[in-house]
């Protein structure tokens, strides 16, 4: 969650660069910046963003692994061997 006390400016943050790099490293909490006083940008630490983007991938995963298995239940899915030799096809692979 962003922590609406750490809004601060573009400019703000360009002359003090070295010391919110630093606090975004220790803190793991993005920082919004804002242009004319809107926000127009986060940036946080590499580590917390590649956290979020795991996350990401894996509830996208469970949301799809779920579509399919309501499509089973409806009857919609097709034998692992077609889709097996479809993949093959589709990819190049051999067996």
């Amino acid at each position: 969650m962003i922590d609406l006390r750490e809004i601060r400016s573009v400019t703000e943050f360009q002359r003090n660069i070295k010391d919110y790099v630093g606090k975004l490293k220790e803190n793991k909490t993005p920082l919004v910046l804002t242009v004319n006083g809107r926000a127009e940008l986060v940036v946080q630490d590499a580590e917390s963003y590649q956290m979020i983007l795991d996350r990401l991938e894996r509830a996208e995963t469970i949301a799809n692994i779920r579509i399919g298995m309501e499509q089973i239940k409806r009857g919609e899915g097709i034998p692992f061997e077609v889709a097996e030799e479809r993949l093959r096809k589709k990819h190049g692979f051999s067996r």
